[in-house]
């Protein structure tokens, strides 16, 4: 991921002008790295040590998922709607 796809997605879900680091920011670019490791997983199908990467990567966007759901409900449900997850 490029440093501005990485910051357009920053300043998109940032919850204050130098966040980094929220739950939600990390999911919306956790997400986003899913999403361009499927790709490429997609035409290098034996790529095994891309594939662990990717579930360790789903791992930890769900803990941070289930994170915000226990603490913060209505944040969860607009990140949920926003990312298009489930």
């Amino acid at each position: 991921m490029k440093r501005t796809e990485k910051k357009k997605i920053i300043t998109g879900y940032a919850v204050h002008p130098k966040d980094t680091g929220s739950p939600q920011v990390q999911v919306a670019i956790l997400t986003e790295r899913i999403k361009q490791l499927s790709k490429h997983l997609e035409e290098h199908a034996k790529d095994n040590h891309s594939r662990r990467g990717l579930l360790m990567m789903v791992g930890k966007r769900r803990k941070l998922l289930n994170y915000l759901k226990l603490n913060d409900k209505d944040t969860y449900d607009q990140l949920v709607g926003k990312l298009e997850l489930k």
